[in-house]
């Protein structure tokens, strides 16, 4: 039997869970998500080999710092998904090409806010330029309702995988609210 997402064999489902209507549904969402993950991991990896250019998680930064305005390391960290020390490293090089600037917070000097400069939101405004009319184009075929139901879906698997980083799948809880 398979397991879809590393979940029960098909047609099981776990204690007290709900059993999915279409077996064949779950799994083909499990394998499509692996697929995106994949492209993802791929698309990351090739940041490495296009020098001179921002990465992809440098890109991610700046569009954080886009939404957010001012942002701490840590919560740039924590948005992104990566270490506060990869990000510290990431924004020295952004602010040495003008792409950000970094002050101490007048509430707490141990604190450096970091926030777009022009240069920034005009970098940021180009990349958007191109890859938004790319980005509705993939979904132009979909119905609002079917995005709202993809995006509840990502969410519910967002928070099954972090219930996994707290609860492994042999059930025992190995962090500090255990």
């Amino acid at each position: 039997m398979s397991t879809p997402a590393g979940g029960p064999p098909a047609g099981e489902t776990p204690a007290g869970d709900v059993p999915v209507a279409d077996q064949a549904a779950a799994e083909q969402l499990g394998r499509s998500f692996k697929a995106a993950m994949g492209a993802v991991r791929r698309l990351r990896g090739r940041d490495t080999h296009r020098p001179g250019e921002l990465s992809y998680a440098q890109y991610g930064l700046l569009f954080g710092l886009g939404e957010h305005g001012q942002l701490s390391a840590r919560e740039l960290a924590c948005r992104a998904d990566l270490s506060a020390a990869t990000v510290t490293q990431m924004l020295d090089s952004l602010a040495a090409a003008g792409l950000v600037e970094r002050v101490r917070s007048d509430l707490d000097k141990r604190i450096v806010l970091t926030s777009l400069t022009d240069h920034g939101r005009a970098v940021i405004e180009q990349r958007r330029a191109v890859m938004e009319p790319r980005w509705r184009a993939a979904l132009a075929e979909f119905s609002d309702a079917d995005l709202r139901t993809t995006a509840a879906v990502l969410d519910r698997l967002r928070e099954l995988f972090d219930e996994f980083a707290s609860y492994p799948v042999d059930g025992e809880r190995h962090d500090a609210a255990a």
